[in-house]
């Protein structure tokens, strides 16, 4: 059986599709394919892929009804494709559950690196034989579990490699760069955008009051820390709220 990624890629425009499957079959990947939305829930089924592009604007299903439906079963890694451009839009697919964002037109080099970006992040990952407890949340590092008042949190796997990366340095100040290197690698390391968002997203699933974070904290312009209460620390500027974190959250 061959071990190559298996990409499943879904456009309404065939063009499109054949520009994909030529990049990524090149690149070493395998690629199958799929014109709606429907035909996509389908074959993600059958294929089991390792990642899906989705296209935002299909006529039968949006992309991000795709999403939705998939994220129910799977947490595959999803990067959408739409010809809209913009931070909101940008923004709203993250928010949706996306693991990456790629704007048409888009160059086959930039969409192949994209797809290796995410797998890379998604896989691989060093985990320690340890559980962090702060207040009613337990992050079990091992097992990838997280609980919060005993009750399993459902993260997406970009969540859980974030929280990942915190609660494996409680008490110490990761700095963005050093952040987004980590989780999305190397080239996404001045994209505070995808940051703010994916924090945003976990202190919704983690805080009591997101506006007002006792777990995650924010050092303006710095970076974030998991605070865990006696645990060694640096010696930090005082954390102060992210107004664009706190914007960034609905």
């Amino acid at each position: 059986m061959s071990t190559e990624p298996l990409v499943l890629a879904v456009d309404d425009e065939a063009g499109v599709l054949r520009l994909i499957k030529l990049e990524l079959s090149t690149q070493g990947f395998r690629v199958v394919t799929a014109g709606g939305g429907e035909e996509a829930l389908r074959m993600a089924e059958e294929q089991r892929p390792d990642i899906a592009l989705l296209d935002i604007v299909m006529p039968d299903m949006t992309g991000l009804e795709v999403m939705r439906k998939l994220r129910e079963r799977t947490t595959l890694p999803i990067i959408l494709l739409t010809a809209k451009g913009g931070d909101a839009d940008k923004v709203r697919g993250l928010e949706l559950g996306a693991d990456d964002y790629l704007a048409k037109p888009f160059s086959p080099e930039e969409l192949s690196a994209r797809v290796r970006a995410v797998l890379r992040r998604t896989i691989g990952s060093s985990s320690t034989e340890n559980v962090v407890r702060v207040g009613n949340i337990e992050i079990d590092l091992n097992r990838r579990l997280v609980k919060r008042d005993g009750e399993i949190v459902t993260l997406t796997r970009t969540e859980w490699l974030l929280l990942q990366v915190l609660a494996s340095n409680p008490g110490k100040i990761m700095l963005n760069p050093e952040l987004l290197s980590k989780v999305w690698g190397p080239e996404y390391r001045d994209d505070l955008q995808y940051l703010r968002v994916w924090v945003s997203r976990l202190r919704r699933k983690l805080e009591v009051e997101p506006s007002k974070p006792q777990l995650i904290k924010t050092f303006q312009g710095i970076g974030y820390m998991l605070d865990i209460p006696g645990a060694a620390r640096e010696a930090p500027p005082a954390p102060v709220p992210d107004e664009e974190d706190v914007e960034a959250m609905p």
